[in-house]
């Protein structure tokens, strides 16, 4: 396919998407998000599993991060992908501690910066290195700005979702176009597409979080599996990156 065509492809794609969220009506935060399943009290913690099944990120993200100064090369994305996986698990496990709006900021911010990095990266490696330099930082800043404008909303009594509806999903399903639309500039590309169907798993999880503890008599509940399934599809990204060797020349 021609290169301009596949990038109008990319494009219309974007201005759909964006298109879709936007007209709909506005989508505040949903207060019984935060009434999750399972509230034990281990050792002294309060929602115990669901703050405690966040320490594979942190395990996760370092291991990126450690990964990443042995890189041949070292980009700024990577880094700011593995970053945002170590620090997921400290704002998710202090969400969990205290569901509430003040504290889901906390959790949502990292996770941005994971999505927009990595998306970033996937853009770099397939599409040019000259859009990686491009959209790296812009789409960092609408990450975190979709986190602050929904938190600012709701502060306002108008609480609206559907930015960060649009940075969390968005890239979720352009990267598996992007990557039939181009070349891989490198080996164990497949591992991206491993990793969304493990964190589509985590969201499933997410969802059926009562039906989980339910079929598991109450050891473990939906949305403690969704932060280890999660965490999986981390993982699956860290050692794609950790193996891959450079197949061609951007």
């Amino acid at each position: 396919m021609d290169r301009r065509l596949r990038l109008a492809v990319l494009l219309v794609v974007t201005a759909v998407a964006a298109g879709v969220v936007f007209a709909q009506p506005r989508l505040p935060q949903d207060p019984a998000y935060h009434l999750f399943v399972d509230t034990r009290l281990v050792f002294g913690i309060p929602n115990a599993w669901n703050v405690l099944s966040n320490l594979p990120f942190l395990i996760i993200g370092l291991l990126g991060i450690a990964a990443w100064t042995r890189a041949a090369e070292r980009k700024a994305g990577w880094l700011c992908f593995f970053v945002g996986i170590a620090l997921t698990a400290f704002g998710s496990a202090w969400y969990h501690l205290a569901p509430s709006n003040e504290t889901l900021l906390w959790d949502r911010l990292p996770m941005t910066l994971g999505f927009m990095a990595l998306f970033a990266g996937v853009i770099g490696e397939r599409i040019s290195e000259h859009a990686y330099r491009l959209l790296l930082w812009p789409l960092i800043g609408v990450g975190v700005a979709s986190v602050l404008y929904w938190y600012a909303s709701e502060r306002d009594g108008a609480g609206d979702l559907r930015l960060y509806v649009l940075v969390q999903f968005f890239p979720l399903l352009t990267i598996p176009l992007i990557m039939a639309l181009y070349e891989p500039r490198y080996t164990h590309g497949r591992y991206i597409l491993f990793a969304l169907a493990a964190y589509a798993a985590a969201k499933a999880c997410e969802v059926l979080d009562r039906q989980i503890g339910d079929l598991t008599a109450g050891i473990l509940c939906g949305h403690a599996l969704k932060h280890l399934v999660a965490a999986f599809a981390c993982y699956l990204l860290f050692v794609m990156y950790r193996d891959r060797a450079l197949s061609r020349p951007l």
